[in-house]
Formats: structure tokens, C-alpha cells, sequence
């Protein structure tokens, strides 16, 4: 068609060409980085093209690259410090994150023997001083949790410098290391990248090309900077909740900004760690009295190692008026006696948010959000490391399949429709929790939103006109009559008003309304509604944990239903060389390679349905295991199992149920009929009836082409 006639169609609004405009249009807006510069992967590029590259080296980037290193995908991870922080940060891992840990080469046992023991950790203590009276303490422990009912592993407390320690040193078995740049050594332009965590280097730009994304990152050795750009095909936002890649591709967070702001302290005093592992060993102390307040993090009380976190308010208080010596006054008055060997070892303010990234993926879906760079949360539950690496684990297998040409693009979408709705409902859930936590200052008469009241209207009405000094002293002055309500005078059982602050106290304390730690039906419960899965309908909706649903209940109810986690079960497997040889379900699932599990009965019907599925996995190069869940004391079947209704086929196992009153298939609200194929994240991406499917071919293709975005 001649140029001034296409010109002329398009002026005319032609429908097509409208079309074309638009989604021009909307391809320049994925991508606002996109040029043609760029489009030559050769010109001015260091080292290879990476199929994927990891800008931030904590937790969740650190587990995505062990992921996909025993997937077999070349990656590597820049990281702009030059150093790994010391400072503990997260350290609450909850039992989803250690399931995970379980299959990354036996970091959940490692974690389990690093962390304090349990009895240490388990309780969060309110009290006058840490000395002083208790006010309450609430055990976050249940029987359950020990008996391992609901998940093969129980939760962790582990600081997080130290998790990035063992997560480093795992990474160096898999052949992945610490690269810090020398100016005196050539960088080769064909020199090998991946398996490298390139320290010292931050990432400055970003481009779009037609095979993926080139990245400039500024090199820094301490005294020296150069410039190198590398190209990959997927890059990795897990640079944290200022994150840089989410800044460069214009992506906006939404929600709720500013809503504390905090001056951290990580501190070390064996003096305090031998006290408290005396007296009152617990995992969080809420310190309220007339001379300062804070929340007192015990990190390791045998190791004498413990952040304090004091709440903080600008521009009336400075950063600099929190020394180290200032900081040591207000732990001696928290403690309620002045400690000898109190170490400070770093000093940080930060702000508390609530947000959710506006979307995950950008640049054509070259560029993925993950972690804090995706959602920031007030840290009541210990949502935020969590999910993250809860991210990591969905959109690692996506990858595999994607850049192996198994998986259409759109298999990346659907991380973004899994995982988004549930980062809000996390965002929801710890708002929730940090307005628990405010209920006990509340009760004591300390009310926090009055506190706010009062600091902005030092800020925003007729208090803003008066000096800062001034400003200051008033701000203080009102905080100092507020403490006046956590006086002895006031807190005793002979004042009425102090007798009625304790009883509603132990009200809040006995109704579970203060500060949560564990949340089963949200840690476990969690279900993708839409995504890479075939919805079901079938079931009520109440035991599927829908993002978004509310905190209607904190109790876990196991399902089958497509979105939900694989339920955890212990069952024998036929191979046991003893009857105490016991598998969970989740441990069908490989850890080492993104290989779907397929889960039947011995029926001929779903072995009919097993085969099928196989031969059409194997077609579209898709990994697949099938497991056969036989009913307890199927002895008189170990001898053969399901090999004669399976040949030629050898990627199955045999399992039996190891309790004769609870049935694997009642668990997963299905018949013996059911058939369930689970993710190589252990979701379960479709469910059926072995004798409700008419054509199990056609079926096969439609599930599996589902799956995949195909």
C-alpha cells in the first residue's frame, strides 16, 4: 500500500489502523526505555548475553539464583554495596518460606540449628521496664506447630545478615560467587558472567532491546567508578524497597506512605542477653514508662545481640540527636539500670509503609518486580522477606519454561495474577496487625494517633510558624505529659483508672488482639484464583484463603482446590527401607528441577488419565512425575506398585497413606477418583475426576496448554 494512502487510512480512523495505533502505543508505554541504540546487543556490552540477570543480593534475590542455578539457568546478581549489611533487618521466616528452604539443599536444617532455640523466641513480652513489671506476654507457640500437622517444618527466628550468610555459602556449593571488582584485572568483553554476585555494582540505566534488556551499571571499588552494560534477557528487580530498577521504568507504588517513622538500633550486650535468658526469655519486648518507649527485637539472647526500635519524629527530631551515646541512655532507661557493656553498632532511621507496586512486569515483560521492590509492609507478622521469597519461588519455574520455548510470555503474566492480590492482602493484613500492636499503648492511655495528631499539627497548622527549637521542646513537652499515664501513681491496683488500663489490658491479651506472629490461614493458606491454573468452582469457596478475603479466621483448612498449596501429608513411599521411612507430599515435588507431579489413585481410569498426560508432557517438553497414593496397609501391592499399568513409563512413585483415619483424598475434598497435577511450586494448577473427563487427550492439551499460556 502506497505511504500517502496509509497515511490517509489512518487520518480516516480505519479500524485497523487504530488498532495499530493503540497497541503501538501501548508496546512504547510498557517500555518507555525502548531504543533503537540499543537494539545492537554487541555494541559497548560486557560479557555475554545473561538469560538472567538479578539486580539485589539479599534473601529473595539470592533464593531466585539458587533457584534457577539448579534449574540450569544462567544468571548472575548485581548488588551495589560493596559489602553484605550486618545489620539483622527481617528474621522472622514463617513455615511456607521454610518449606521452600527445605528443597534448597538442606537450608531449613541449617537455619533450625543456626537459630536460638524455640523456648527462647517464642513469646512477645509488655512491661514497664526490662527489669520492671510485665504488663502481659503472649506464647505465638501452639502444640501443632511441634507436631508438625499442617506443614513438615516449623516457623524461624534467624537474623537476616545471617540467612544471607548461609544462602552465600550454599550458592558457592552450586558454583556461584562473591566477584568484587580490581581495577588492575582486564575485564574480557566475552568473559563469562554468570554465576557471579558482581558486588560494587549499581545499576544507573536501563534499555529495552528486541532480545531483552541492556543494563548500565556503574562499577565501584572504593576508590575508582567505571560504566559497564550487560545485556540479558529477563532482569530482576530484588533491589529493595527504594529499589532503583522500579524508579528507571516509572513503575508507582499504591497505598499507605509514612505511617511510622522509626530509628532502628542494633546493639550487643551479654549483660542484657544473660538477664533476659534468666528472667524473661521472649522474641519482642514492648517497653512503656514515664522516661521512654520502645519495642526491644531479641535477635539472639545467647549471643547478647538485639535491635531497638524507638519511634522517631521530624523534622522536630534529628537523626543526629540519636548518637550512640544518646542511644545507650535510652536502652539503660529501658532496661531500668544502666548496662556496662552496651556495643552500638549501627544507628538507621526508616520509614514504615504500606504499598503495593502498581504492576509487576514491565518493558515487554523483560522486567520483573520482585520482593520489597514490589510491595513494602509494616513489619507486624513478617510478611515482608516472606513474600518475597514466596515471589521468587513462583516466577522461577516460569522462567525455566519460558526461555527454554516451552512457555509463551504469558506464562510471566499470570506471576504478576498470582501474586499481586496476594501482596495486597498481606499489605491489608499487617496494617491490620501494626493497629493491633497499637492497641496496648492505647489501652495504657498512650493513644498513637493522638501522637500523630499532635506532631502534624506542629507541622501543618499555627505550630509551623513557631522556631524549630521551640517546636521541638512543645513536641517533647506533650510526650512527656503522655509518658506521665505509665507512672507508677497511675498504673496500680488501688487507682481506679490505672485498674481499669489493666483489665482491658488482659482483655486484648486473652482475645488474641494484640501483635500476631503466626497467621496459618494466610502463611498456608493463600490461594491463586486466576493464573497459571484451571479455576474451580466446584468447591466452596470458604477453604480457599482468597487474596483480598479479609482476617475472617487465622485457621488453616488443607484443600485441593487449583491456586491452594499442596497439602501437606506424610505418606511411605513403597521404596522405604523401613516402615519408619516417611515422606511429606510436599517433598514429591523435586526441588531441583521445575518438574510438574501429577497425583492419583490406583484406578484404571486414572492410570488411563496418568498415561495420557505423560505422553502429552513429554510432547511439549514439559518435566513430569506421576505419584500413585495407594490407602493405608496396601502391603500385598508393594511388590509390583503400578509398574505393569505405567510401562514404559519410570518417572512415578508408589506411596501409601500412613494413617488409616485420614485419607489423602478427603483431605483434598476429591473421591479416590481425583486426580490433582501440582505445580513445581507445589500449587495445585488443575484438578479433576478421573471418571468425569470424556476425553482425556483433548483434556490433557487444554490443561497443560492452559498452564503454560499457550
Amino acid at each position: 500500500m502506497p505511504l500517502m494512502a496509509i497515511v490517509s487510512r489512518l487520518r480516516r480512523g480505519d479500524l485497523f489502523f487504530s488498532r495499530l495505533r493503540r497497541q503501538l502505543a501501548a508496546a512504547v508505554a510498557v517500555c518507555p526505555f525502548t531504543s533503537s541504540a540499543a537494539h545492537d546487543a554487541g555494541t559497548g556490552v560486557s560479557g555475554p548475553h545473561l538469560p538472567v540477570l538479578i539486580v539485589g543480593a539479599g534473601p529473595v534475590g539470592l533464593v531466585l539464583s539458587m533457584l534457577l542455578t539448579k534449574f540450569g539457568i544462567k544468571c548472575a546478581v548485581l548488588e551495589k554495596s560493596l559489602s553484605f549489611s550486618r545489620h539483622p533487618q527481617a528474621h522472622f521466616i514463617n513455615n511456607r518460606s521454610m518449606e521452600i528452604f527445605r528443597k534448597l539443599d538442606g537450608l531449613a536444617e541449617e537455619i533450625e540449628s543456626s537459630q536460638p532455640p524455640v523456648d527462647l523466641w517464642r513469646k512477645f513480652i509488655y512491661c514497664t521496664s526490662l527489669s520492671g513489671s510485665i504488663l502481659g506476654s503472649v506464647d505465638h507457640m501452639q502444640p501443632e506447630d511441634f507436631e508438625k500437622v499442617n506443614s513438615p517444618v516449623c516457623v524461624a527466628h534467624l537474623s537476616q545478615y545471617k540467612l544471607v550468610n548461609l544462602l552465600l555459602k550454599k550458592l558457592e556449593k552450586l558454583g556461584m560467587h562473591v566477584y568484587r571488582h580490581d581495577p588492575s584485572d582486564d575485564w574480557e568483553p566475552d568473559s563469562p558472567l554468570e554465576k557471579r554476585i558482581l558486588v560494587g555494582h549499581e545499576c544507573t540505566s536501563i534499555q529495552s532491546t528486541n532480545e531483552g534488556v541492556i543494563v548500565t551499571a556503574r562499577v565501584h571499588n572504593g576508590t575508582t567508578l567505571e560504566e559497564r552494560r550487560l545485556h540479558c534477557s529477563i532482569l530482576i528487580a530484588s533491589d529493595g524497597a527504594r529499589s532503583t530498577i522500579r524508579r528507571l521504568v516509572g513503575v508507582e507504588m499504591k497505598g499507605e506512605r509514612g505511617l511510622q517513622e522509626l530509628i532502628s538500633v542494633h546493639f550487643m550486650s551479654m549483660d542484657l542477653g544473660n538477664f533476659l535468658l534468666k528472667n524473661r526469655p521472649g522474641m519482642l519486648f514492648f517497653v512503656f514508662n514515664q522516661d521512654a518507649i520502645g519495642v526491644l527485637v531479641a535477635h539472639h539472647l545467647e549471643q547478647g545481640e538485639f535491635v531497638l526500635q524507638i519511634p522517631y519524629y521530624p523534622p522536630q527530631q534529628n537523626y543526629q540527636d540519636f548518637s550512640p551515646q544518646a542511644c545507650e541512655k535510652i536502652i539503660s532507661k529501658l532496661v531500668g539500670w544502666a548496662l556496662q557493656d552496651v556495643q552500638v553498632l549501627d544507628i538507621k532511621p526508616w520509614v514504615m509503609h504500606a504499598e503495593v507496586a502498581e504492576k509487576y512486569l514491565t518493558c515487554n515483560n523483560r522486567v520483573i518486580l520482585v520482593g520489597d521492590a514490589a510491595h513494602r509492609f509494616p513489619p507486624a507478622g513478617g510478611f515482608g522477606m516472606n513474600t518475597g521469597i514466596q515471589d521468587v519461588h513462583n516466577i522461577a519455574w516460569k522462567i525455566f519454561y519460558f526461555l527454554k520455548e516451552v512457555a509463551s510470555s504469558s506464562v510471566l503474566q499470570t506471576y504478576e495474577s498470582e501474586r499481586r492480590p496476594i501482596a495486597i492482602s498481606n499489605t491489608n493484613l499487617s496494617v491490620e496487625n501494626f493497629k493491633a500492636a497499637m492497641s496496648v499503648p492505647s489501652a495504657l492511655g498512650l493513644d498513637p494517633t493522638v501522637a500523630n495528631s499532635v506532631h502534624r499539627a506542629i507541622n501543618t497548622g499555627l505550630g509551623s510558624i513557631i522556631p524549630k527549637n521551640m517546636q521541638k521542646a512543645v513536641l517533647e513537652g506533650i510526650f512527656s505529659i503522655g509518658r506521665a499515664q505509665l507512672s507508677d501513681y497511675v498504673l496500680n491496683e488501688k487507682n481506679p483508672v490505672g485498674v481499669m488500663r489493666l483489665e482491658k489490658l488482659k482483655r486484648i491479651f486473652a482475645e488474641g488482639k494484640s501483635l500476631q506472629l503466626q497467621f496459618p490461614a494466610h502463611d498456608l493458606g493463600f490461594c491463586y484464583t486466576e493464573g497459571a491454573l484451571v479455576a474451580d468452582t466446584s468447591e466452596n469457596t470458604q477453604n480457599c484463603n482468597r487474596a483480598g478475603s479479609g482476617r475472617v479466621s487465622r485457621e488453616y483448612i488443607p484443600t485441593g482446590r487449583p491456586g491452594s498449596r499442596l497439602p501437606h501429608m506424610h505418606v511411605k513411599p513403597f521404596t522405604a527401607a523401613s516402615t519408619e521411612e516417611t515422606l511429606s507430599t510436599l517433598d514429591l515435588v523435586s526441588g531441583d528441577k521445575p518438574e510438574f507431579l501429577l497425583i492419583i489413585a490406583p484406578l484404571k481410569a486414572s492410570y488411563h488419565m496418568a498415561r495420557v498426560i505423560l505422553t502429552k508432557a513429554e510432547e511439549l517438553r514439559v518435566l513430569l512425575k506421576v505419584c500413585i497414593v495407594w490407602p493405608h496397609c496396601s502391603c500385598q501391592s508393594r511388590s509390583t506398585g503400578s509398574r505393569a499399568e505405567l510401562e514404559p513409563w519410570k518417572n512415578y512413585i508408589d506411596v501409601e497413606e500412613c494413617k488409616k483415619d485420614r485419607s489423602w483424598w478427603d483431605m483434598c475434598c476429591l473421591t479416590n477418583k481425583g486426580v490433582l497435577l501440582v505445580r513445581p511450586d507445589e500449587h495445585i494448577a488443575w484438578r479433576t475426576e478421573s471418571d468425569r473427563v470424556a476425553d482425556a487427550v483433548s483434556e490433557a492439551e487444554k490443561v497443560l496448554s492452559r498452564v503454560l499460556g499457550l
